[in-house]
């Protein structure tokens, strides 16, 4: 049986093969900015592409509120911490709104602001000179209330519904913060990583995936473009044609799948996780047992930390998601 590396192990190939870029990127860093925006990297004004026009920044912001789905935890993994975000995936005002993999990060807590309803108020008491809504609704009138408090930074040019992959947001977030040089060492070090894994494991390339889910409401999956689905391309996986040939739902990042149609999830292997339900709601399911990939023992079924990792897909997120997820695809894969 194939053994992952361990996630230092790497990390470390990760940073030996970023090694010998490290001239070219210095010099590269000195010349000017990533697709999301212009000027010297670290310099001001910088001019960030988005959805909603270029949106010119003159000075470094030094009063942060991030918004969109994992804004906070780019900022901190650049080594900037807001005075307000908003907690997703509900980690608590005790954990400042973040998982494990990020706490300890912040030295004052943020004003904890709301997700999908946001209140103006709290975020305009805070004063802040930028808010990061990089991976949101890309709603007009949600991105013209918050430019009315302050500089706003929207989905990027071309981006849909919470579909703003892990690159194009830390390339917004750190041309915005000033952190250009630090962003693109931390995208290449994740993807370094990933491709690492992936070479370790070719005995993946080519089978088939569904990344499932399952909630109050019902069964669903998630399509291309989402974090969930996109991490397990890069480890060499091809997502189920039967879920990449469905209607998208009005999120547009998943599709609903009826307890009729649940053979439609079946794949080579199947990654599943619980959305405030509980796990034996999926792994208890007569319908869930029947499936071939699960009696065969290809199912990995994830909640917790590891299924909140996974689905935030931020570069800390990644990390963690990486090390706790491998060997569960290992084990799935081996049976």
């Amino acid at each position: 049986m194939r053994r992952t590396l361990p996630l230092v192990s790497v990390l470390a190939v990760a940073a030996l093969a970023l090694a010998g870029c490290s001239a070219d990127s210095d010099s590269d860093s000195d010349s000017g900015s990533g697709s999301g925006g212009g000027g010297a990297s670290g310099g001001f004004p910088v001019t960030v592409e988005t959805a909603f026009g270029d949106v010119r920044i003159d000075e470094k912001p030094q009063r942060v509120v991030a918004l969109g789905w994992g804004d906070a935890e780019t900022a901190l993994a650049l080594g900037v911490q807001p005075v307000g975000a908003s907690d997703w995936l509900a980690f608590g005002e005790e954990n400042d709104g973040v998982g494990p993999w990020a706490q300890g990060l912040y030295d004052t807590s943020p004003e904890i602001i709301g997700t999908l309803e946001p209140s103006y108020e709290a975020i305009a008491a805070l004063e802040p000179d930028i808010i990061l809504d990089t991976k949101g609704s890309g709603d007009q009138e949600r991105y013209d209330r918050l430019s009315s408090i302050a500089t706003t930074i929207g989905v990027p040019e071309g981006g849909a519904n919470y579909l703003t992959d892990f690159e194009d947001q830390m390339d917004l977030v750190s041309t915005a913060l000033g952190e250009e040089a630090e962003g693109d060492r931390l995208v290449e070090r994740s993807e370094a990583a990933v491709e690492a894994t992936a070479d370790a494991h070719p005995e993946w390339d080519d089978l088939t995936v569904t990344a499932a889910t399952k909630t109050s409401e019902g069964w669903g999956a998630y399509i291309e473009g989402s974090e969930r689905v996109d991490l397990l391309e890069e480890l060499g996986f091809d997502q189920n044609p039967e879920i990449a040939a469905l209607t998208p739902n009005s999120s547009g990042f998943s599709v609903s799948i009826s307890s009729e149609q649940l053979d439609l999830i079946d794949a080579d292997v199947i990654v599943a996780f619980p959305i405030f339900i509980d796990t034996t709601e999926i792994t208890d399911d007569p319908q869930w047992k029947q499936l071939d990939a699960v009696t065969a023992g290809h199912d990995v079924v994830i909640d917790g930390d590891i299924s909140s990792a996974y689905s935030l897909g931020t570069s800390l997120a990644r990390d963690y998601a990486l090390e706790q997820l491998v060997p569960l695809l290992e084990a799935a894969t081996t049976r």
